[in-house]
């Protein structure tokens, strides 16, 4: 049964602010609070049990979230925690290491100086520790987070592991966002994003 009443959509208001100023919203962040969305929605996690869950995002996505995570729920698809990264003090690779899905967080590209999809709040990444990012830079293999290296056989079965197959990668594509696992040079299996020619239509002056 989805309780309709606990999937909702609000601004940013200033109480909502006040948590992420400074945080996932950092001085330099150069995308007005105008263009977020506050979420709230629920969740299961691998015992089946109901969780309430807070993200925040781009407006573009907000609705397509909205859908997704009820779909995701009333399949009892486990989503271990969904928190603002803001409760990791925006420190995406604590955020990681405690497997929380999350979506906005204004920062740059893993070694480039480019905004991230989340940066736009147009990227999200679900249970990130069962789904790791990796990348060979200069020869050397980065791994983000770094506690997930019995994760990257991708071979293996274990719980949160998303693939093809998953319920989880079959609604956010649905939905036309594009899947890190899918990527050539890295790999990134908890990540979900908007595409590049979208993100440049909404934000020209960016590109």
């Amino acid at each position: 049964m989805i309780h309709e009443e606990n999937f909702f959509v609000t601004a940013i208001d200033d109480k909502i602010f006040a948590r992420i100023k400074g945080k996932s919203f950092k001085d330099n962040c150069t995308l007005p609070v105008e263009d977020l969305r506050y979420l709230h929605v629920l969740h299961k996690d691998l015992n089946g049990e109901t969780h309430e869950g807070e993200i925040i995002c781009n407006a573009y996505i907000a609705a397509d979230l909205i859908d997704i995570f009820k779909k995701l729920y009333a399949a009892n698809y486990p989503i271990e925690k969904i928190r603002l990264v803001d409760e990791y003090d925006a420190d995406d690779e604590l955020s990681m290491r405690d497997n929380n899905s999350s979506c906005f967080n204004f920062r740059f590209i893993s070694h480039s100086k480019k905004i991230s999809k989340h940066g736009y709040g147009l990227a999200v990444d679900i249970n990130p520790l069962y789904n790791p990012y990796v990348k060979f830079v200069d020869g050397k293999r980065s791994l983000e987070p770094a506690t997930a290296e019995e994760y990257l056989d991708r071979e293996k079965i274990f719980p949160y592991k998303i693939t093809e197959d998953d319920l989880c990668y079959k609604l956010f594509t649905e939905h036309g966002f594009e899947w890190g696992g899918n990527w050539g040079d890295r790999k990134d299996y908890q990540h979900f994003e908007i595409s590049s020619d979208i993100v440049k239509k909404l934000y020209p002056n960016d590109f």
